[in-house]
This record gives C-alpha cells, sequence and structure tokens, in this order.
C-alpha cells in the first residue's frame, strides 16, 4: 500500500478548530499521513472574550522540526499556515527551495478569526517577496488577498479575480481567493485563476457564523489531494466539496465559536 504524506508547517489552535489541528484532521478524512511542523501556539483567553494570543516559536526549534520531516522522512505534499514572523516565513521558504518541495500551499494567514488588526503587517512584504514565488497554490482569504495585491478591501467578485491576477503575479503557479461569509453573495463564492483563464467556484451558503477553522481546512483538502496526486483545478474541486459539507454540518463549541465539521465529507460520501 502506498502511503501518502503531507506536512503543515502552521499554527496550533488550542480550541482544536483551525490551525495544525485542522489540517491533521482533513488530512486523515482524505486518506493522507499527517505529518506538523509546530510555528506559533494559539490560546484563547475565556476570561477575555476568548481574545486570541499568539506565541511564535523560536526559529531554531522550526528549523528542528522540518529537518525532522524533511530529511528524515519526505513529503508528497506540503502546505503553510500561520506564520507569525517575517524569520519564520523565511525559513519556510528557504527549506522548500533547498529540498525543492512540490506541491506546495501557501495559506498565507495574517489574522486570527474574531481579532480586527493582521498580527504583523510586515508578514504581508515578506510572504509577497519570498513565500509566494515558491508556491504551487496560494489560497488568501478576502482580507489577505486585499492586503497582498495591494487593493485593499475587495467587496465584490471582480475585486476576487483582479486580486487572483495580481498575486499570481508574484510567482504562484495557481491562486484560490477564499469569499467566506464576509463576501456579500447569494452563494459561497472563490475565484480560481490558473495563470491563464479565470473560473468563479459557487457552492451552497449556509447562514451560520460556525466557520471557525473554514480556511485552514479547506487549504489543507487542496494539500492533500495534490499528496494524492490529484491535479490542481481537482484538488480545488474536491476541497470545495470537503469545506462545503463540514460548514453544512458546522456547530458550537462553546458561547465563543463553532469549528467546521471535518468528518461531514466523508459521512456525505458514505450515505
Amino acid at each position: 500500500m502506498t502511503i501518502r504524506k503531507a506536512l503543515t508547517i502552521a499554527g496550533s489552535d488550542t480550541s482544536g478548530g483551525a490551525g495544525l489541528q485542522a489540517d491533521l484532521k482533513t488530512f486523515q478524512e482524505l486518506g493522507v499521513f499527517g505529518m506538523t511542523a509546530l510555528t506559533v501556539i494559539v490560546a484563547q483567553d475565556p476570561h477575555n472574550g476568548w481574545f486570541h494570543e499568539v506565541f511564535p516559536i523560536d526559529v531554531a526549534v522550526l528549523e528542528k522540526q522540518l529537518e525532522t520531516v524533511l530529511t528524515g522522512i519526505g513529503v508528497d505534499a506540503t502546505k503553510t499556515g500561520m506564520l507569525g514572523t517575517t524569520e519564520l516565513v523565511e525559513l519556510a521558504a528557504r527549506k522548500i527551495e533547498q529540498f525543492q518541495l512540490k506541491n506546495v500551499v501557501v495559506d498565507p494567514v495574517m489574522i486570527c478569526k474574531g481579532a480586527d488588526e493582521a498580527l504583523h503587517p510586515e508578514i504581508a512584504i515578506s510572504l509577497r517577496e519570498v513565500l509566494l514565488p515558491r508556491a504551487t497554490v496560494a489560497t488568501p482569504n478576502l482580507f489577505e488577498a486585499g492586503i497582498l495585491s495591494g487593493i485593499g478591501a475587495l467587496k465584490s467578485v471582480d475585486d476576487m479575480k483582479e486580486a487572483a491576477k495580481r498575486i499570481h503575479d508574484f510567482g504562484t503557479s495557481y491562486v484560490v481567493v477564499k469569499g467566506g461569509s464576509k463576501l456579500q453573495h447569494d452563494h459561497a463564492v472563490d475565484v480560481f485563476f490558473d495563470g491563464q483563464s479565470v473560473e468563479v467556484l459557487e457552492s451552497e451558503r449556509f447562514d451560520t457564523s460556525f466557520t471557525h477553522g473554514a480556511g485552514c481546512t479547506y487549504s489543507a483538502a487542496i494539500c492533500a489531494e495534490l499528496a494524492k496526486g490529484n491535479s490542481v483545478r481537482g484538488a480545488v474541486s474536491v476541497a470545495k466539496d470537503f469545506i462545503t459539507e463540514a460548514i453544512r454540518h458546522s456547530f458550537a463549541l462553546n458561547q465563543y465559536v463553532g469549528p467546521t465539521n471535518h468528518g461531514a465529507y466523508r459521512r456525505s460520501k458514505q450515505a
């Protein structure tokens, strides 16, 4: 039996719905063996309205983790999530280059869901100049795509299309701009750009605030499918279906947050 392996270089969401926890659940659901390199720890304060606190990992510690996986085991696909500091972004980019990694999904996480501003604005520059040129697929949400593209707030599908084209110009082979719940549209809309043509991807939209970890899950599903040998377009299609079912069956975890349901896609296929 061939074991397909995927690595997530991402933060730990202590509440379990996003970050590398969401990535590992998604990898498992799609039949891929998941490995991790921890970049930051995110804790939520139940005494202060679930305020997010972010604790970056030392660069040397991340490098040891990457050495374990990349030298000691090997991977079929890799994704990055929250990197937290420019030094961590630069290290991830160096390792992608050093090991000539293929099937690299960059989810350019700049903000925790529920937070009001980017973690570190200078990270956008590092992502644009250092990491995106090494990405197979970039999967920014509306906020991230607006920052990376220089457009600012994206308010329409046309804005998303233009942002996707500009992000592609940084060297990324494919771009998926995730519309998410903040885009005013009758459907859940994403934009896919392959360098030649723009495609609008639509699925059912759900009236729910239980979407914690949706972006991480979407990008992780793309990564898992690439690890299995699927094409980029095919991987995005599976990921779109995966996140649609995960949000359809999302649930309240407590009074502050509700995560997507990572087992919903598999159960829908078994029904």
